[in-house]
């Protein structure tokens, strides 16, 4: 399907004029979304000092979702998607060139909008890259990228506003690195929302914490005075226990991430003894014997499993989570239905990563579902693609398991 940005926002301008005013306070309702990382990350930059990218910017044996994957994802019962994207290629590229990428997000817009999905477009700065980073780009007041970021919001809250804010909604922001409670982040958040809401005054945008959006990130987020950005819906993300979510993750900056596997969900499924023998097996494999040069990393591990199968995490642990955001909701006047958990997930084995197994992912997926559906959270699975995802990327057929523990219908 092949649409011209200048097609896409004429098609769409009659129609938004006439609804507009009467939607500009109504935020965008939302139930079960999936992420739809990487189609625009995982990027051709090249090396420093340049701080540019390759054409096509976006690697190009990168899954991308076709026309068919989204109608899949629609008739399993998704009814929005979370679209992130790496500002970098759009802030680094020539006039003709960012006119040429936008052409290409408002296009991929249009095409999950075509299958009844409503978008939500996230601006999705990826730490892995050497320039355009989210330190250079909104790490404080005077991170020397935040104007040019700041002027990107607006631009892409402009595009996607002239389509109509019906399905449709922006998010300036992915997991900021303030500290948790950093005064410097609701500075800069209001900043950003001030500059998207000028551009387009009804689309739905979405505000968080900061803590990298986790819950610990919420309680210094003070809904009621972000009234003017109205409509407005809230965001946050949930891994915890990171132990079990990310077990062999290798981004993780702590070096005990990689090794850990076989830990179970909840965690009375297994035993301490039976996932350090698995530990210990995924190091002299990977060349890392944990009686020589992996010992600290072996004693690391040792000590954080010890702690979860003391803990023993299952159902009530993600609940008692989960309240703190129902406790902040409350305390700031925000329906259940306007807060979203934009990512939930965990790793899967495969591709080299011995993680946790397809049973304890699908029970762990579930519960986090579950325990988010009950208190009327809407929410967004991590991931499509990749590690995470919820299609195997070669038959593009979503994973039973995975489809039944989000509640959702194997599609036909």
């Amino acid at each position: 399907m092949r649409l011209s940005r200048r097609a896409v926002l004429a098609g769409a301008g009659a129609v938004a004029v006439g609804r507009q005013p009467a939607q500009a306070a109504q935020p965008l309702l939302l139930r079960r979304g999936i992420n739809l990382w990487p189609w625009f990350s995982l990027t051709r930059e090249h090396p420093a000092p340049r701080t540019d990218y390759d054409w096509p910017p976006f690697q190009l044996d990168r899954p991308v979702p076709t026309e068919r994957d989204l109608s899949l994802q629609r008739r399993a019962g998704f009814d929005f998607v979370r679209l992130p994207v790496d500002p970098g290629p759009f802030l680094a590229a020539t006039p003709t060139v960012r006119a040429a990428l936008l052409d290409q997000l408002i296009t991929a817009v249009a095409l999950a909008r075509v299958q009844d999905l409503a978008v939500i477009v996230n601006l999705h700065a990826n730490a892995a890259t050497h320039y355009w980073t989210p330190n250079r780009l909104f790490s404080g007041p005077g991170a020397p990228g935040f104007p040019a970021y700041r002027d990107l919001v607006e631009e892409i809250a402009g595009l996607l506003g002239r389509l109509g804010p019906r399905r449709l909604a922006f998010e300036p922001v992915n997991e900021p690195p303030q500290s948790c409670g950093a005064l410097e982040w609701d500075d800069m958040q209001r900043r950003l929302l001030a500059a998207a809401r000028g551009a387009a005054p009804g689309l739905t945008l979405l505000a968080t914490g900061a803590c990298g959006s986790m819950i610990a990130g919420l309680p210094a987020l003070r809904a009621r005075t972000l009234a003017a950005f109205e409509p407005l819906l809230f965001t946050f993300h949930f891994y915890e226990p990171y132990v079990f979510s990310h077990q062999g993750a290798r981004w993780m900056s702590e070096p005990f991430y990689p090794v850990l596997n076989a830990v179970p969900w909840p965690a009375a499924q297994g035993n301490l003894a039976t996932t350090l023998a698995a530990v210990r097996t995924r190091m002299e494999t990977t060349g890392q014997p944990p009686l020589g040069s992996g010992a600290a990393t072996y004693r690391e591990a040792e000590r954080v499993l010890k702690q979860y199968f003391e803990a023993q995490p299952a159902r009530p642990f993600i609940d008692g989570y989960l309240r703190q955001v129902a406790d902040w909701a409350k305390r700031e006047g925000v329906e259940p239905g306007r807060v979203l958990m934009g990512e939930f997930g965990a790793l899967r084995s495969g591709a080299g990563i011995a993680a946790a197994g397809a049973d304890d992912r699908a029970r762990y997926v579930r519960d986090v579902r579950q325990s988010a559906e009950e208190l009327g959270f809407p929410w967004a699975f991590w991931n499509l693609f990749d590690s995470m995802g919820l299609i195997d990327d070669v038959s593009r057929r979503p994973d039973p398991t995975m489809i039944a523990a989000l509640g959702l219908r194997m599609p036909d």
